[in-house]
């Protein structure tokens, strides 16, 4: 994997001392930054800080930074939580995670978050390529395989089977952007292979989407989108039509998508536009904003994870060798803007945080497939 940040200038020693700073602060049990919380001996869980639950996104996060640090102890520690208590055995959304737990194993939802099942497939086929198989749930690439046929095959199923788009909720006649991982649907392609037709179209299809949910002069998503690309603005959670919180991931997966896959012209040209935008706005001026750039407001709640989304995204301009020289400076200040900037504190820092881990794997050449 290119390892940007060796081709910045920073030294290898720096990068790997900064990598392990950063996996402490987050998994070390000493840390009072913390949100990994290791339970008993093998049962772990990440707590969203800012809702104080855990969450499939964040367990599933958890599992594929540990597959990529090869950590299996954490690894294994996550998924038994998961399995324990989120997988639900009863129900209409029986085969699923229920995406919200408190830190107990209590549900506080009774269905699921698409975002959660591929990270957890993807990082249980990284753990069988890795570690190889065990038994029972430790037989990884069966389980993946299982999740993934019951996304496919469900009553409720997470996939659209017409246009092969994920969406927002099972039965949702709706995507969110953010949700649309290319680079995973490549990798399921060829290790599900019951079901590669299906995710080589979905490869292509969410590229296509991604292209047509991303403003071409913002580069902006927004939080959940209609399949035609266009906002929602009517969704029973609130407004999600802005370019919030959900929609800061849209441009770091277009920036992994390149790493492992090469990039597109359009999808460049999208990240060059919403690094245009954002170029001489400081973070601590960041704001919640139309996808037309409009802005709508100052109080932006996670103005570390804009800031390390637009850094990953420089993947995307890396990767095009007819990249032009200012849209090869831009991606540079963005990395470098990084590099310089500490972990989120506090309250919010969950999602900050985990945002921060992927972008920092993904530019030194860590965030791998296997």
């Amino acid at each position: 994997m290119r390892n940007l940040l060796l081709e910045l200038g920073y030294s290898q020693s720096e990068i790997d001392s900064r990598i392990q700073e950063v996996w402490n602060t987050v998994f070390d049990q000493s840390s009072k930054e913390r949100f990994y919380h290791q339970q008993t001996e093998d049962l772990g869980c990440m707590e969203d800080t800012g809702n104080i639950d855990a969450r499939t996104e964040g367990m599933s996060y958890g599992m594929m930074m540990a597959v990529q640090m090869n950590r299996k102890d954490i690894f294994d520690s996550l998924w038994n939580w998961s399995k324990k208590y989120m997988f639900m055995t009863k129900g209409k959304m029986k085969g699923y995670f229920a995406w919200s737990c408190s830190l107990e194993g209590k549900w506080n939802a009774n269905g699921p978050a698409p975002d959660g099942e591929e990270f957890y497939a993807m990082a249980l086929f990284f753990a069988s390529k890795r570690w190889g198989n065990g038994s029972g749930i430790y037989n990884y690439e069966a389980e993946a395989k299982s999740l993934l046929k019951t996304c496919l095959t469900h009553k409720y199923p997470m996939w659209n089977s017409e246009n092969a788009y994920i969406l927002f909720v099972p039965g949702c006649p709706y995507s969110d952007p953010s949700y649309h991982l290319p680079h995973f649907y490549e990798l399921f392609a060829e290790y599900d292979t019951e079901n590669r037709d299906f995710w080589k179209r979905a490869a292509k299809a969410s590229r296509e989407y991604l292209e047509k949910s991303m403003n071409p002069d913002t580069g902006f998503s927004p939080e959940y989108a209609h399949f035609d690309g266009s906002p929602v603005l009517d969704c029973p959670w609130g407004d999600h039509g802005w370019f919030y919180s959900d929609s800061y991931r849209t441009a770091a997966n277009v920036g992994l998508d390149a790493l492992w896959n090469g990039t597109t012209k359009p999808l460049y040209e999208r990240i060059k536009a919403i690094q245009r935008f954002f170029k001489d706005i400081a973070p601590c001026d960041y704001g919640i904003y139309k996808v037309d750039g409009t802005k709508l407001g100052d109080s932006v709640m996670h103005p570390i994870a804009l800031l390390v989304t637009l850094a990953q995204s420089s993947l995307a301009i890396f990767a095009n060798p007819e990249a032009d020289k200012e849209a090869l400076k831009t991606a540079e200040h963005f990395i470098r803007l990084f590099w310089h900037t500490p972990l989120r504190t506090g309250k919010r820092r969950y999602y900050d945080n985990c945002l921060y881990i992927f972008a920092l794997l993904a530019l030194s050449g860590n965030y791998k497939p296997f």
